[in-house]
């Protein structure tokens, strides 16, 4: 017997999504995909790099790497936006890297409301899009940080993985079918501008 079509409600996984967290790996697209599903939902869109207090943000300028230690204060800051949009019956979208588990835990923390929605790209796929990005090569040891970092969500996190190698459009439409949420706009709506 064959697998119901993509968009089918087979497929959808209900859960009354208030809050999706786009993660993955730095060149998985994560900004883009949260920004166009904010748009296309009507949705708040929040970036995770927004969070970071004023010493992370000089630690990494400074090319020093994070500590779980300083992400801690990080992590706590967009809990604070997760909880402050779920008290006003609001709805967001955040992109947020989110490799450990652990941040995970406590970006999600039983909440049913908030959703994973994690961008699964291979190495060979994010080194292209660095090389394209960028206009040289990403450092072989940036690259492997991130996927030795990386601990891909289990089942009981109930993610919805989605391939990052597809076009944005689609990855969008996928999300929204697969959820089970209701697009404001066509899915010929554009990615909106930076702020």
């Amino acid at each position: 017997m064959s697998p119901p079509p993509l968009h089918s409600p087979a497929n959808r996984e209900r859960g009354e999504a208030r809050v999706i967290v786009v993660m993955g790996v730095s060149g998985a697209g994560k900004s883009t995909i949260a920004a166009m599903l904010a748009d296309r939902l009507g949705w708040t869109y929040e970036d995770a790099d927004w969070f970071h207090p004023h010493g992370n943000v000089e630690k990494m300028h400074s090319g020093r790497a994070l500590t779980d230690e300083d992400r801690w204060p990080w992590l706590q800051g967009i809990v604070a936006w997760i909880e402050a949009t779920r008290n006003a019956g609001g709805h967001g979208v955040i992109a947020c890297s989110a490799l450990k588990r652990a941040y995970r835990d406590i970006l999600v923390d039983g909440r049913r409301d908030v959703r994973i929605v994690y961008l699964k790209g291979a190495p060979e796929l994010i080194a292209r899009r660095f090389a394209l990005r960028h206009e040289h090569f990403m450092p072989v040891s940036l690259l492997e940080s991130q996927f030795a970092a990386l601990e891909e969500p289990g089942e009981d996190e109930r993610p919805l993985v989605v391939p990052a190698d597809r076009r944005p459009l689609e990855i969008v439409d996928v999300v929204i079918a697969k959820l089970g949420l209701s697009a404001r706009r066509g899915r010929d709506a554009r990615a909106p501008s930076n702020r």
